[in-house]
């Protein structure tokens, strides 16, 4: 049945399922998976899916779970706190030089990317973490060292030398204009391995702490840990200071960007402060709706509360929206994280040439080679599409394109 702008799907085991998703791809693995997590008896309400749904690992990607008093480790997922952030700058499109190849290989210089970051900085052309860097982590490094000290899983993870770093797969940074042609840098990254290692950690925690009951549910990714126990307790913990890493991870890299275009003396002085949004769109936090204090894990969404900034960015081809929440109740004030995958990885690299990524991208200075097939703009739903499904939950603030992309 449908009302209002989402489609609702009832269960007879379960609480219904909330979905904007007309106009849009809506699997039937997708459809399943969240069916799974709206059978489970700790479920507020209903499940929220976002127009970008599609599958995912734990959880439906594009999904809001609130519970009741429990959390379930594996729809947060590992890349705890994974988000975006971005900064309008005074500078405009006629400050930009014609070639653009610089300003890219200036951003992916100044920036840890790929892989190899993974096996330290040393070994790369980054050296040693920066004076700033250092300096955030101390201010991390005594809570962390709490959650190691009782959960010595955790301890071995990498962690400063990861802070101040993109990542690889959908990591991104860039370099955009808007409809003014106003420039603005725009990332895309979360908490790296260290919230990987405190996700595949408690997810396991989960699987254990439920025992027999583990086999009662629809799929044991839903673990969930119990509200009042010590390791849900412990979780809460750690997937918070997760999430300040994260957030964290994010200002860094982009002062370094700031910091690298400014480096250009071909451009004018400018600030990099006019705007500027930093939200997750993989986290969970306590919140209150219709009546209960809930833990909200948003899977591949923002949380767009009335007035507050989010960005839903398209593909490397695609426009970028920074938006302005409604403050949607029915959707636990939340929004999509961006187009969404229309097709799987392996599909993409099957589906598409080398020849379509370069058409799809000629617009962009970027990477154009096979390695980023998997990325390339047809691998996602159209973003328009994904936008008019969700006009009742956010007001477009400012549209996107970009100019320069850097893949992790």
């Amino acid at each position: 049945m449908t009302d209002g702008n989402y489609l609702q799907i009832d269960s007879e085991h379960g609480v219904p399922i909330k979905a904007w998703v007309r106009g849009v791809a809506f699997d039937e693995q997708s459809k399943k998976q969240l069916a799974n997590v709206a059978s489970l008896g700790i479920v507020h309400k209903w499940v929220a899916a976002m127009p970008d749904v599609h599958f995912g690992i734990g959880a439906t990607v594009g999904s809001v779970i609130p519970t009741l008093r429990a959390i379930i480790p594996a729809a947060v997922g590992v890349d705890i706190g994974c988000g975006m952030m971005a900064t309008k700058t005074t500078l405009t499109a006629s400050d930009l030089p014609d070639d653009l190849k610089s300003m890219r290989s200036a951003i992916e210089k100044a920036v840890p990317h790929g892989r190899e970051v993974g096996r330290g900085r040393d070994p790369g052309s980054w050296g040693n973490p920066p004076p700033r860097v250092e300096a955030a982590w101390s201010e991390l490094e005594d809570d962390f060292r709490r959650i190691a000290s009782k959960h010595r899983a955790v301890a071995g993870a990498n962690t400063v030398v990861h802070l101040g770093t993109l990542g690889t797969g959908n990591h991104f940074i860039e370099v955009c204009l808007d409809e003014s042609d106003a420039v603005w840098f725009l990332l895309h990254s979360g908490s790296r391995g260290i919230g990987n290692k405190i996700g595949s950690y408690f997810i396991e925690l989960a699987r254990d702490d439920m025992g027999a009951a583990l086999g009662s549910l629809p799929d044991r990714d839903l673990a969930y840990l119990k509200e009042g126990t010590e390791h849900f307790d412990d979780y809460v913990e750690a997937v918070g200071w997760a999430q300040r890493f994260a957030s964290t991870n994010r200002r860094l890299m982009m002062r370094a960007i700031v910091e690298a275009v400014k480096s250009d003396r071909r451009l004018p002085k400018f600030q990099a402060d006019v705007m500027a949004v930093n939200c997750h769109h993989n986290y969970v936090q306590r919140e209150f709706h219709y009546g209960e204090h809930v833990f909200v894990t948003r899977k591949g969404a923002v949380r767009a509360g009335l007035g507050e900034l989010g960005i839903i960015p398209g593909s490397m081809g695609a426009a970028t929206y920074i938006v302005r929440g409604k403050g949607n109740a029915e959707s636990f004030e939340s929004c999509s994280h961006g187009a969404g995958r229309a097709m799987s990885r392996n599909q993409a690299r099957q589906t598409f040439t080398l020849t379509d990524h370069k058409r799809m991208t000629a617009h962009v200075e970027c990477r154009k080679d096979k390695d980023v097939i998997d990325e390339t703009p047809a691998a996602y739903k159209p973003i328009d599409a994904v936008m008019a499904a969700q006009q009742d939950l956010v007001e477009v603030v400012h549209t996107l394109r970009q100019v320069v992309c850097v893949k992790g």
